[in-house]
């Protein structure tokens, strides 16, 4: 069984100050090429779903129909969304 192919894209922003990391909507990270160029707190948050969604596993999906998560800065709070190919 291949690994699927995960992408994060940064599509929204709710808190009031910039990332610290410099993130910007629009940017796009490859999970497994990227690593090292996103902020430590998004890969925090990102790894247990990444993890469930490349062996298998559903998560909930947004009104949009697409997977979603935040950003655990409470000032800043961008908005990721996941992407998997086979």
């Amino acid at each position: 069984m291949s690994r699927k192919k995960v992408t994060m894209t940064l599509i929204d922003k709710k808190g009031p100050m910039g990332c610290h990391h410099g993130h910007k909507i629009g940017d796009r990270f490859d999970f497994d090429t990227d690593r090292g160029k996103l902020c430590p707190m998004v890969m925090h948050v990102a790894f247990p779903y990444i993890d469930i969604l490349r062996y298998g596993g559903e998560l909930p999906r947004g009104k949009d129909g697409d997977i979603r998560f935040c950003c655990p800065d409470a000032d800043v709070i961008n908005v990721f969304r996941i992407d998997v190919e086979d």
